[in-house]
């Protein structure tokens, strides 16, 4: 994707970080400094892959800017955050692109058709959600002992933005309420299971909730199970992968009543999960790693030189926030708590 969008600078605050990722990659600058980076005069988007607590003020830093910004989930951690992006955003007119991106998926896309459709039936009630288990601590770049292997996970278990909810729980709410639109209410339970962590010899205390279970209500008594949780899920295939029950069938990932669904550019060559099946995702972009966050990058990329609008919109963003700050609220106080977001769904 050179002809379309070229990796200009890279940003890390741990001294020689960023200088040793470019030197590996070919990027031309690197700067230990944000406010430098943007103050540089070198880039026109830029992709924000820090801790999520820090995501809410790095990004008015660039708005501030009218430089563009993808969000590498989530795009802040309340609800009045993020509506302060957009609305910065608009003012300046900066172009948000905020992951996970899950609804350009075309199984995702279909199993939403075949939902509104009614190949279940009425559809009564759906689960997706994730495991914190020990992924992050297991990462490769933070197995080594050089500065572009060593990256501490600390922040994970951490205050603001650390926890389940906002780094994987946030691909089942964004896939369910992708597939039947904003959510309407929501209660909860939440609390710290494993109050201390062990990484790499060194012990860190949790502060952020890691076991949480929460009921969403979609109107018209359709209910949404979701989990965020310190260990155990359903399926390891994909974050976030739904299982829909309906009064006719049942969808269990990529399969309705036991049988593959069927859905353009399946037959793909080459392919063999359908979860990596996304429009800019060909040729070595299958073998990264994580390739849904270079589609939704190129996602921004297309709507900046093509002013092509994309799906992956920070009011969905918004909406998902908003149900994960309502859950720890709702575990908090015993209510349930309603939502007064929405977005427009895919259709």
């Amino acid at each position: 994707m050179t002809h379309r969008v070229q990796v200009a600078a890279i940003c890390d605050p741990v001294p020689g970080r960023a200088r040793a990722a470019a030197d590996k990659f070919g990027v031309a600058k690197a700067f230990e400094s944000y406010a430098e980076l943007l103050d540089a005069n070198c880039i026109d988007a830029v992709t924000i892959a820090s801790p999520i607590g820090l995501h809410y003020q790095q990004g008015k830093m660039a708005i501030a800017r009218g430089i563009h910004i993808h969000f590498n989930k989530t795009m802040s951690t309340t609800v009045a955050e993020a509506n302060e992006l957009i609305e910065l955003a608009k003012q300046n007119s900066v172009k948000i692109v905020a992951s996970p991106g899950e609804m350009l998926r075309p199984i995702y896309q279909k199993i939403r058709q075949l939902v509104v459709e009614g190949a279940l039936g009425v559809p009564t009630w759906a689960a997706a959600g994730a495991a914190f288990g020990r992924y992050h601590e297991e990462e490769s770049v933070r197995q080594g002992s050089d500065i572009l292997s060593n990256v501490n996970p600390a922040w994970y278990f951490r205050s603001p933005g650390g926890g389940p909810l906002y780094d994987m729980a946030v691909y089942g709410l964004h896939v369910l309420t992708g597939i039947f639109g904003a959510a309407k209410r929501v209660t909860a339970f939440s609390g710290i299971r494993l109050p201390m962590r062990e990484l790499r010899g060194e012990t860190v205390s949790c502060e952020m909730d890691d076991n949480t279970l929460m009921l969403l209500d979609f109107g018209d008594s359709l209910f949404g199970f979701i989990y965020g949780v310190a260990a155990g899920e359903f399926s390891k295939e994909h974050v976030g992968q739904p299982t829909i029950f309906g009064t006719k069938g049942v969808i269990r990932g990529n399969a309705i009543d036991g049988r593959p669904i069927d859905y353009p550019g399946k037959d793909r060559e080459g392919i063999d999960s359908d979860y990596v099946i996304l429009p800019h995702v060909v040729g070595k972009h299958r073998q990264i790693e994580e390739p849904h966050v270079f589609e939704d990058i190129m996602q921004l990329v297309d709507w900046i030189l093509d002013d092509r609008p994309t799906i992956v919109t920070a009011e969905h963003a918004r909406h998902a926030i908003e149900i994960i700050e309502a859950t720890y609220r709702a575990a908090r106080t015993g209510k349930t708590q309603t939502l007064q977001t929405t977005f427009e769904p895919w259709v």
